[in-house]
Formats: structure tokens, C-alpha cells, sequence
């Protein structure tokens, strides 16, 4: 790849934002609307990587660098930053977040990355050990993030088993619950309290969670394979199919 790559894929979002020779959806876009597909565009990366498919990679990649030169054409044609500017950018944070590698710090690490990142927040005037974590996240991601950020102050269960009979406290508050907005309040922190349980045995819960919805798929496809009136079934003939597919599995 040379510059006359990435020239030529600015070139190309330049000419569809132009007002009056441009493509009239892209023309139409803002960083609002451009958004979803932004996320939309990193599952797919994260799905190919999932499948192990390079060549669907390397097409997603793609998809993704453009959401990053759309969302620059735009800042651009409001007088905000460029292109250029979001590489530098990154470049200077990677070298200041790596001083043990493009500096003369005696060490490095991941505890080096985070004290980095705080000083970082600080320095943007953070008022919250929590700040700057991202309310558009997946909500097990952002609840994940919450927990790490709130542990680097000290407040955290010291092991497992603290974590482990939270989850049972809050399954008894949701069993007690008498609405329907106490039970979704509740079931909530039971799902608080289960990411955090995950995170203290050192388990990505998004990533478990992503391996038991393609294990359902799996199956619940191989079901309706298996007995192709499936969905007209009662549910203990349903029940016991799914446990030939499980015992298979």
C-alpha cells in the first residue's frame, strides 16, 4: 500500500459528499446516521475473524477503513479535523502509551497502558474513575468496563465467591419483585452481577456469550434439519430432539 491508496479512497468520499455532483445518500448522511453502521461495520470484522475467513476479512477491513474516512470527510467539511489529523493522532497516542518501547521508560505492560489512559482522562479534566467509558457500547461490554474501571480504585470483591453470591442475591430480589419495572430493574442487576462474576474468573463475558448464541444457532439449525415438521411439534417432542442434538453436539 502507498499514500496514492488512501488518496484515492478520500478522493472517492470527497466526490460522493459533493454537493452538487455527489451520491444524494451520502450527501444526506451525518455522523448520527453514519454511526450504526460504523458499529455495524466492527461486528462484521468481528464475525470474519469468528469464521476465520480472510478473504470476508479483508472485505470488512475495507468497509471499516471507509467508516473512518466518512466520518473525517464530514469533520473536514465542518472546518474540525481531517484524515491526516486522526492518523496523527493515533500515531501519537500509540508512541505515548508504548514509553518503553518508543521512549526511555524501564518497563512497560498493561498496568503502564492503564495508568497512561487515567492520566490521559485526568488531563481531559475527568471528574469519575468512570468517565469516558463509552455509553454506546453493547451493554455486557459496557458493564465489563465499568467494573474493570471501578476495581483500579479498590472497589472490587477480593475473590470469586464475592462476586458468586451477589448473583444469588439479586436472583432472589428479581423473584421478589412485584412490577414489571422492579423485575427489569432487577433482572438488570442480576445481569450486572453475572458479568462481573465472569470477569473475576478472568472471563471475557462478551465473548462467552457471543460462543453460547453460536452454539444455540447450531444446534436449534440442526434440529429443524433433523425433523423438518420441528415447529409444529409439542414441546416434549421438541425438548427431547434438542437432547439428541446436544448429546451429538
Amino acid at each position: 500500500m502507498n499514500h496514492a491508496d488512501i488518496d484515492r479512497l478520500v478522493a472517492i468520499m470527497a466526490r460522493l459528499r459533493d454537493p452538487e455532483r455527489g451520491c444524494e445518500w451520502d450527501t444526506a448522511q451525518t455522523f448520527a446516521t453514519i454511526a450504526p453502521y460504523t458499529i455495524e461495520e466492527a461486528y462484521e470484522v468481528a464475525d470474519a475473524i469468528d469464521r476465520m475467513d480472510m478473504a470476508d476479512l479483508k472485505d470488512e477491513l475495507g468497509d471499516l477503513l471507509l467508516q473512518v474516512v466518512f466520518h473525517a470527510r464530514m469533520a473536514e467539511e465542518a472546518g474540525d479535523f481531517a484524515l491526516a489529523d486522526v492518523v496523527a493522532a493515533i500515531c501519537d497516542k500509540m508512541e505515548r502509551r508504548h514509553p518503553h518501547i518508543f521512549g526511555d521508560a524501564a518497563d512497560g505492560g498493561h498496568h503502564l497502558w492503564e495508568q497512561i489512559k487515567a492520566d490521559e482522562r485526568n488531563a481531559k479534566g475527568a471528574e469519575s474513575a468512570l468517565d469516558g467509558v463509552a455509553i454506546g457500547l453493547p451493554a455486557l461490554l459496557r458493564a465489563e468496563k465499568l467494573q474493570k474501571r471501578a476495581a483500579q480504585t479498590g472497589f472490587d470483591w477480593p475473590d470469586p465467591s464475592g462476586a458468586r453470591a451477589k448473583i444469588d442475591e439479586e436472583l432472589t430480589e428479581v423473584e421478589a419483585a412485584a412490577t414489571e419495572a422492579e423485575r427489569e430493574e432487577e433482572i438488570g442487576d442480576l445481569l450486572f452481577a453475572m458479568v462481573n462474576w465472569a470477569r473475576k474468573l478472568g472471563i471475557d463475558p462478551e465473548t462467552a456469550l457471543r460462543a453460547a448464541n453460536a452454539k444455540f444457532e447450531r444446534r436449534f439449525k440442526a434440529m429443524e434439519k433433523a425433523d423438518h415438521q420441528f415447529s409444529s411439534r409439542g414441546l416434549d417432542e421438541q425438548e427431547a430432539l434438542w437432547q439428541r442434538v446436544k448429546a451429538g453436539a
